[in-house]
């Protein structure tokens, strides 16, 4: 396995896991709570707009687009971050969850199952070290108090043909690894190497991970951060929601994103030689897709 997941990186920057051991109780309660919140009137979901650059609750439609993409992608999401046991050395950076009154249950579905992905991102990192010829545990250290997020994302049905804006436009994730459980319905598309945009089938039972600009900045590009898009879809489907909920693993905000140095040769020479500290790297990246 960690021989295939490595050239799946390699070469695509996307690789697909079965038997990843997340019950499917808890995802399927999570999907009840997320649908649930997103068919709530838009007046009640305001209550819970984000006011820190969309990091904790509510960002409604119109609010993101894409690095160099004026038009706003065509989604409305749900952002919970990390329950901080005991005391918080970043309080002004990871701030307290809000959670929606008028769902019952929706705390314990989504924390449940950030916690299920949070469990599973750390095996794949291992998965990923072990790949790169690294010791497994070598991005331990960087994600034990990791800023990630859980996002759930409505993408309302599509009105009109000729609008210019996509459910989510060209982009590469910011973070570490994306972990996707994916939606049952088609449209999202990855940038092949011949420029041409490949569809990702979702197959029953399996969680699509892809590597984000932060280990491709670590890995001097030896993973690469796959562009990728959500199209809208054509005929009758374009009249149906669709929701998805990726989980975008980030390091420590003060982890300190250098090249390793296993990745550094004559072939190919350090392309970050200065430092970046995560937070900040996440808080560029922000500013770019307008969410700042």
């Amino acid at each position: 396995m960690v021989a295939e997941a490595g050239l799946a990186y390699r070469e695509y920057g996307f690789c697909g896991f079965r038997n990843h051991g997340i019950p499917n109780a808890v995802i399927k309660e999570a999907y009840d709570a997320i649908h649930r919140f997103f068919e709530l009137p838009l007046t009640a979901k305001l209550v819970y707009r984000s006011s820190d650059g969309g990091q904790r609750g509510y960002t409604p439609l119109g609010t993101e687009r894409a690095r160099d993409n004026p038009v706003p992608d065509l989604k409305e999401f749900w952002h919970t971050g990390r329950e901080m046991p005991g005391e918080n050395p970043w309080p002004d950076i990871m701030r307290p969850n809000r959670w929606p009154e008028e769902v019952p249950g929706f705390r314990p579905a989504v924390t449940a199952l950030y916690e299920e992905l949070d469990r599973l991102g750390r095996r794949i990192l291992a998965i990923i070290a072990r790949s790169m010829a690294l010791d497994e545990t070598i991005f331990d250290p960087a994600v034990d108090r990791g800023n990630s997020i859980l996002r759930a994302i409505h993408y309302p049905p599509v009105t009109g043909a000729d609008t210019p804006a996509v459910r989510a436009a060209r982009h590469e994730d910011i973070n570490l690894i994306t972990l996707l459980i994916g939606s049952s319905e088609a449209g999202l598309e990855i940038l092949a190497r011949d420029g041409s945009w490949v569809p990702v089938t979702s197959i029953p039972g399996t969680i699509v991970v892809n590597i984000g600009d932060m280990m491709k900045r670590l890995t001097n590009h030896v993973l690469p951060s796959t562009p990728h898009r959500v199209v809208n879809p054509p005929g009758a489907a374009g009249g149906q929601s669709r929701y998805s909920i990726p989980f975008f693993m980030h390091p420590n905000p003060d982890y300190v994103i250098r090249t390793l140095p296993q990745c550094i040769t004559a072939r190919n020479p350090d392309r970050y030689p200065e430092p970046i500290s995560s937070h900040e790297f996440l808080l560029q990246r922000l500013r770019e897709n307008a969410m700042m």
